[in-house]
């Protein structure tokens, strides 16, 4: 039943009052109601003094102002990260990076911190963008490279002289920077999920349609994995690159024909497609050739960007960019803590599991409808 905007004021009042702060998101989504509502009801409350907002977090008014939403179980060094700045190097605030740099923004700004950026993908690289954030005061760096790793990787990271994590990449084993903090999406957990998923509607084949892009390696390596446990049959030429070389029409043509040919010679039916753009481009041209979405072809993208808004709608495995970035500064300041302890607890590689949001494009829709 829905509430009255008095019911509704009056429970987001009581969750911040027992609660001392929330994040809007997880605030609206316990009342059952839009963020666009929700955004509405807290700039109401906050004209009348009710409540306080603070960057993405609304604060019951005797708060502390740095306080931060659902952090009583962590230490008080990192819940007080007043004054506390982190540079962050991105290569480019484009998708995904935008998503994560907002996340790690709303989450430092609500614990009374401060984020700024530097952006490698420009004039100078990693190294030198760090040394500028740390020159200009930066008490520890968020770092993104959007370069495929190397046995190299990381190695300049300790003589920032700073507290430091790896932010959606990771140095591989036995690299000097394997030992550095990290947070990322699973992106092989995502692949995998996205077999499992179409393997349990009945498809005994799976295609994978990669990009060239950080994460292809670990979608590949989630892909064969689930392939070989649910014991299905490889389907022909998979894993199949779109050359990133070729005019954006002549790929999405390129890819069409690949999955044309797999569904009418060779029966498979089903596909995990990198990249959710790329989909809402291709499923057209597929139709425009015959293959119809899901009839013919099921399709799973990794990446949930603009999938919803497809024709049909694109199932897909969303990676959780904001909290990427959110988790990030969380161990950020954590070290940040450490280090003005003079302690150093172990390090950690986090990764967040992405999830999986069934629409039109898998035919799981349709299969329900049949069995209605």
């Amino acid at each position: 039943m829905r509430l009255h905007v008095d019911e509704r004021h009056e429970r987001v009042l009581a969750l911040v009052r027992a609660r001392g702060s929330l994040r809007v998101a997880d605030l609206a989504e316990e009342l059952g109601v839009s963020a666009v509502t929700l955004r509405r009801d807290v700039e109401a409350l906050a004209t009348q003094g009710r409540l306080r907002r603070v960057h993405g977090s609304v604060v019951w008014p005797g708060a502390a102002a740095g306080a931060a939403p659902d952090t009583a179980a962590a230490p008080a060094e990192v819940r007080d990260a007043e004054g506390v700045v982190a540079g962050m190097v991105v290569p480019t605030l484009d998708h995904p990076f935008g998503e994560i740099v907002e996340g790690a923004r709303d989450a430092l700004e609500a614990r009374g911190g401060r984020l700024v950026l530097g952006l490698s993908g420009h004039a100078e690289g990693d190294a030198e963008q760090a040394g500028r954030l740390v020159a200009a005061g930066a008490d520890g760096l968020l770092l993104t490279c959007d370069r495929a790793p190397g046995p190299d990787s990381g190695g300049w990271v300790p003589g920032t002289g700073v507290p430091a994590v790896l932010v959606e990449r990771a140095a591989p084993p036995g690299s000097p920077g394997a030992d550095l903090d990290h947070v990322r999406c699973d992106a092989a957990h995502g692949a995998a999920t996205a077999v499992r998923h179409l393997a349990s509607l009945g498809h005994h084949s799976v295609a994978l349609v990669l990009r060239e892009a950080a994460d292809a390696d670990h979608l590949r390596a989630g892909y064969a994995a689930a392939v070989e446990a649910l014991e299905l049959t490889p389907a022909p030429g998979s894993p199949y690159l779109a050359p990133a070389r070729l005019p954006e029409a002549e790929r999405i043509e390129r890819t069409a024909e690949h999955l044309r040919a797999l569904a009418e010679e060779h029966g498979v039916r089903a596909v995990l497609l990198h990249g959710d753009e790329f989909a809402v481009v291709l499923v057209p041209r597929l139709r425009a050739l015959g293959v119809l979405v899901p009839e013919d072809l099921a399709i799973v993208v990794h990446g949930d960007q603009v999938a919803s808004l497809a024709d049909p709608p694109l199932t897909a495995i969303a990676p959780p960019e904001r909290a990427v970035g959110e988790a990030a500064v969380a161990l950020l300041l954590e070290r940040i803590a450490e280090d003005r302890r003079g302690d150093r607890g172990p390090r950690r590689h986090v990764d967040l599991l992405p999830s999986l949001r069934v629409r039109a494009s898998c035919g799981a829709v349709l299969r329900a409808a049949g069995r209605a």
